[in-house]
C-alpha cells in the first residue's frame, strides 16, 4: 500500500459513533470506554495486460507479507480480499488496521526500513517491486475508516478462504432517527446470531463519501449469507412480537440512513491474513 499523507479529517455532524461514545461516557463506571481503531482500505485492480503471468502472484505477495507486514507491530491486522460478487471482477481490496491515526504514517516508515532490510541490494529490491506492481493496474482508490463498538470478533478460521459480505449505507445526517435504535437492534438481533463468524462496523473518516457507514459480515461459505438473513428475520420477530411495534422500530431505525445502500461480497486470501 502506498504511503498515505496527512489529510484533513471530515467531521460527521451526525454519526452513530458519536452517540455511542456519549453513552459510554455516562457508563464509564460500569464498563471500559471503547477505543476505536483506524482502517485503511486500498481498492486496486488486477492488471488487464494479457501478458501478465499471475502464477506466482501469491508467492510474491507472501514474500512481502512475511518480510514486511507481519513484522510491523503497528499494523494490528491486515488482509487481502478478492472479488466474489461485486460490480467489478478485477477488484482487489488491501486492508490494514492501526491503533491510532498517527500510526498509519509511522507504520509506513517502518515498512520502508523493513523493505531495505529484506532487500538490501537496490537492484534486487527494484526488480521485486516492479514485479509486484505488475500484477495490478496503476490506478487505485484509498479510504480511511474508524471502527465502531458494534462488533463480534471473528472466530478463528481454517486454511480455506472466508466470505466477507459488506453492506454500505448512507447516513441521513438530518437529525432524525435514534442511534440508540441501532444499538438495540445489534444487542437483540445481530449479536445473538449463530450464523455469523464475525461482524464489524466502521464509519468514514477520509475518502470519497463522508456519509458512508459500513457493516462487514463474516461467513465460511456463500450459502451462509442466506441462512443468516433467515435467522435475522426470526430473531427480529422474536424480539418484537407485536408486528406494528416491530415495524415502527425498524422504520425509526431506518431514519438514520437515506435508504441508499450497496452490497459487496469478497473472499479472503488466508495466506495473507495477519
Amino acid at each position: 500500500m502506498k504511503t498515505i499523507t496527512k489529510q484533513l479529517v471530515l467531521v460527521l455532524m451526525l454519526s452513530i459513533i458519536g452517540a455511542a461514545t456519549g453513552q459510554e461516557e455516562t457508563n464509564q463506571s460500569e464498563e471500559q470506554e471503547y477505543q476505536p481503531v483506524y482502517i485503511t482500505m486500498t481498492t486496486t485492480h488486477w492488471s488487464d495486460d494479457p501478458e501478465t503471468d499471475f502464477s506466482d502472484w501469491l508467492d510474491t505477495e507472501k514474500q512481502y507479507f512475511e518480510n514486511v507486514t507481519k513484522k510491523n507491530d503497528l499494523i494490528l491486522s491486515s488482509g487481502v480480499y478478492t472479488h466474489y460478487f461485486t460490480a467489478d471482477n478485477s477488484e482487489v481490496m488491501l486492508v490494514n488496521v492501526y491503533r491510532t491515526w498517527e500510526d498509519i504514517e509511522k507504520a509506513n516508515e517502518i515498512n520502508q526500513k523493513l523493505v531495505e532490510e529484506a532487500w538490501p541490494d537496490e537492484d534486487e529490491r527494484q526488480k521485486f517491486f516492479e514485479k509486484q506492481a505488475g500484477y495490478y493496474e496503476p490506478d487505485h482508490n484509498d479510504e480511511i475508516y474508524q471502527s465502531m463498538e458494534y462488533m463480534i470478533p471473528e472466530t478463528e478460521g481454517g486454511e480455506e478462504p472466508r466470505i466477507y459480505y459488506v453492506r454500505t449505507s448512507e447516513l441521513s445526517m438530518n437529525g432524525e432517527g435514534s442511534p440508540e435504535k441501532f444499538k438495540e437492534y445489534f444487542e437483540k438481533v445481530t449479536k445473538k446470531s449463530k450464523k455469523l463468524k464475525g461482524y464489524y462496523t466502521h464509519r468514514h473518516l477520509w475518502g470519497s463519501n463522508s456519509r458512508e457507514f459500513s457493516e462487514v459480515f463474516v461467513f465460511d461459505s456463500l450459502g451462509e449469507i442466506e441462512d443468516f438473513f433467515d435467522e435475522e428475520q426470526e430473531l427480529t420477530s422474536a424480539s418484537w412480537l407485536d408486528e406494528n411495534e416491530r415495524n415502527a422500530f425498524i422504520d425509526d431505525m431506518g431514519k438514520l440512513f437515506t435508504g441508499r445502500h450497496g452490497d459487496y461480497v469478497y473472499r479472503s486470501v488466508p495466506e495473507l491474513m495477519k
